[in-house]
């Protein structure tokens, strides 16, 4: 006889603010969520070291606390939060359909309902100093940590819209703000790069590349290298932000649902809706312009609401049939 395959009401992969919110909405509305957290659990907030502007702590509190107290609130209302990567899909075309899901290679489940939370990793220069200091002063986004570098001089990397909108938030904080583009012009837009070039405290540094991120315990200086003419040149500064991209976490889902160019899943306007009746996506995996715990939080709660309506829709129309 075949081993019984487990089935579950709302499956939530990823274990960042979006999927605990989705859990604490899914399991107060008896939805009975079961979540796997993915190779990263607690999302991009464990690599934090302080966060200051999610509403409800005046004092501020480290990232990986934070995301404890998520999961205990998650659980004390029933979730059943699991290790674990979901490596296959195969979502359901119908309404009411099965979702038949694949955990590290081996596990097979079926879902009613699935909340897809699996964020996006910001890319980064892979320099053995850089990854070092991550969280010392190395961070991948500016409206998150900009505030601790107040007064100080910081550089940022990057040459698209995203580096230029983080270099002018920047300059309203920190005393000069040293913009490194790798090539002789920048990708952003012309409206962009005017407003960086209309900045006293920018400096933009074309052709130039990090070359070694300087410091033992926190960041206190660069190395920088002219990738044209091969000289390097050391510079102080107390806080690299790296604006490079990110990459959604959403490969396992290609083909089945549909995603922009950069692989983010497209949701219906106003919604957590996919293409797929019964998916849901929420956070960073589906947020390409605020990439904010409290917005992929408030996602998370929309997507839980929209699974929770999805199920009494399709039980109702069972109830109808029967």
């Amino acid at each position: 006889m075949s081993e019984q395959v487990e089935r579950i009401k709302t499956l939530i992969i990823g274990s960042g603010p979006a999927g605990y919110t989705a859990a604490i909405y899914a399991a107060r509305a008896d939805l009975k969520p079961v979540m796997y957290t993915g190779l990263e659990p607690g999302g991009q907030l464990t690599t934090t070291t302080e966060v200051d502007n999610f509403p409800g702590y005046p004092e501020g509190i480290d990232g990986p606390t934070m995301m404890m107290q998520l999961q205990q609130q998650a659980e004390r209302f029933g979730t059943e939060v699991r290790i674990g990567m979901v490596t296959a899909v195969e979502l359901s075309d119908e309404v009411g359909g099965i979702h038949k899901i694949t955990v590290d290679d081996s596990t097979k489940l079926e879902a009613e309902t699935v909340i897809i939370s699996t964020g996006a990793s910001a890319k980064y220069l892979n320099l053995p100093s850089e990854q070092r200091l991550r969280g010392g002063g190395v961070s991948a986004c500016a409206v998150c940590d900009g505030f601790f570098y107040k007064g100080q001089e910081v550089a940022i990397v990057g040459a698209g819209d995203t580096a230029a909108e983080e270099a002018s938030y920047l300059a309203n904080i920190c005393s000069k703000v040293t913009m490194l583009v790798r090539k002789d012009h920048m990708r952003a837009s012309k409206a962009m790069q005017h407003r960086v070039n209309s900045i006293d405290n920018i400096e933009i540094r074309y052709n130039t590349e990090v070359d070694e991120v300087l410091g033992d315990q926190v960041v206190e200086g660069l190395r920088i290298v002219n990738n044209e003419t091969g000289e390097k040149e050391e510079i102080s500064i107390t806080g690299l932000f790296i604006a490079i991209g990110h990459k959604p976490n959403t490969d396992v889902f290609k083909g089945q649902l549909d995603m922009d160019e950069t692989g983010y899943i497209i949701t219906h306007p106003k919604s957590t809706k996919t293409n797929k009746p019964g998916v849901f996506a929420s956070g960073d995996a589906q947020d390409k312009i605020y990439r904010q715990a409290v917005t992929a939080a408030g996602t998370g709660c929309m997507a839980a609401l929209d699974a929770e309506r999805y199920l009494a829709a399709v039980e109702s129309k069972e109830v109808l049939a029967s």
